[in-house]
């Protein structure tokens, strides 16, 4: 049996598009309550069904299928390869399938061009032509030109012809630095992944009495939950603590806790959780540019997102990746030692091994024995260098932590590296666990 909220979701989706909508007139068509329809509308709004506009109201619109990110436009080349668009402006937002390298004679090359593929070549106008014609666009390499009849082409056939100053081998490796940070990014889990979204999000208006919180209380056991007024922007958060410090209070809103700690879809899981553990929370409210609430996440919903990112296999390696690859455990008992030899990538422009890396290869370390005693997930809340001397490519470091403090909340690390027996430098590392509550 449907829903009221898949019923009022299915009207909208009926609806013409360019039509308003408006909560209350969907309320009274459908016979719910204004609260039902409103949340169902915000969910049509995720969902891309409809869209609202300032001064004008909640539009049905046409819906969009999400793009994979991992694809890129013709307009992002134009971006990556600083490059200049000679003709088929109208075909800027169409999606990258592949790119073609035309440095191969023409016969070779007609096995490998494609619709909306992008072919890569020099000053070559019988490929440019040809390329336009079996439906890919064009990358003009070397800061060439090409001729009019080609450009009046590219305009009929909405395919863009790009010029770049850049030679072909630097426009290919921009191309796949930029497709492959795409694949980084696609990997990394964000609050958007995770949320509990609206339609199932309990919350309490700032106008509400102490009861309303009770009966929230009863129907789902959670003893927090956000505040909102009646434009639907978070205000505030109200706990059990604040209802049993002022139980006299007449509204939510004298009890509350104003202006909450909150969450946008867009960050990172990794960074609500230290957000979460630093501040000693369990929830936060998720919302909008406008500070419109769209949604919860919970410690637990947290915790399973970062257990369930350590399981999965890497797309696209990160240079944190690569560097910590680079370790080998020679540990013994309780003694723990580490060493990794500096590679070219890990160098900075001296030659010597980079902040950031080494700053990457202890909190890499910490983390394993950290959870060698201690099975679970963890947040950084602090690393100092105190001593840090050069250390140059090739040369072999041994990273030796010791455990200065171990509680059921925090660890705390002292850490040395040495090369060649010699001491080059010494950090101070502390870190949290996270514990479901």
């Amino acid at each position: 049996m449907e829903t009221k909220h898949d019923q009022i979701l299915n009207y909208i989706a009926d609806l013409e598009i360019g039509s308003k909508i408006s909560v209350r007139q969907t309320a009274k068509v459908l016979q719910v309550s204004e609260g039902t329809a409103y949340r169902a509308i915000k969910d049509a709004e995720i969902q891309g069904l409809v869209s609202t506009v300032e001064r004008v109201g909640t539009i049905r619109i046409e819906q969009k299928n999400q793009e994979s990110i991992e694809k890129l436009t013709f307009e992002t080349v134009v971006n990556i390869v600083d490059g200049q668009v000679l003709g088929g402006k109208a075909g800027l937002s169409r999606l990258l399938n592949h790119f073609v390298i035309g440095a191969m004679e023409m016969d070779a090359m007609k096995r490998y061009i494609g619709a909306n593929d992008l072919m890569i070549v020099g000053n070559r106008e019988s490929v440019h032509e040809y390329a336009l014609r079996e439906g890919s666009a064009v990358l003009i390499t070397g800061g060439f030109n090409t001729s009019e009849r080609v450009k009046r082409l590219a305009d009929q056939t909405q395919l863009p012809v790009i010029s770049t100053t850049y030679d072909t081998f630097t426009v290919a490796a921009k191309i796949n630095r930029a497709i492959y940070d795409q694949l980084i990014k696609k990997e990394i889990v964000h609050v958007s992944d995770i949320l509990i979204p609206f339609s199932e999000t309990q919350f309490v208006f700032n106008y509400d009495s102490p009861k309303r919180w009770y009966e929230l209380n009863r129907q789902t056991a959670h003893s927090r939950f956000p505040v909102v007024d009646q434009q639907m922007k978070v205000v505030g958060i109200v706990a059990m603590k604040d209802i049993m410090k002022e139980q006299k209070a007449q509204t939510i809103e004298e009890v509350m806790t104003s202006r909450p700690m909150v969450v946008s879809p867009t960050t990172s899981v990794a960074s609500a959780a230290h957000r979460m553990i630093w501040e000693g929370i369990e929830g936060l409210p998720v919302v909008d540019e406008k500070h419109h609430l769209l949604g919860m996440i919970t410690r637990r919903d947290v915790l399973k997102a970062l257990q369930m990112i350590q399981q999965q296999p890497q797309m696209g390696e990160t240079i944190e990746d690569i560097v910590s690859s680079q370790l080998k455990d020679y540990s013994e008992d309780n003694h723990y030692v580490f060493r990794f030899s500096v590679t070219p990538q890990m160098s900075d422009y001296l030659g010597s091994v980079s902040h950031g890396v080494m700053t990457s290869m202890i909190t890499t370390v910490c983390r394993r024995v950290l959870n060698h005693l201690r099975r679970g997930d963890l947040v950084v809340d602090n690393l100092s260098f105190y001593f840090f001397k050069p250390v140059q490519l090739e040369q072999t470091v041994t990273v030796q932590p010791k455990i200065l403090e171990m509680t059921r909340r925090n660890g705390k690390m002292d850490i040395e590296l040495f090369v060649d027996g010699q001491l080059c430098g010494k950090a101070l590392l502390n870190a949290q666990f996270i514990d479901r509550y």
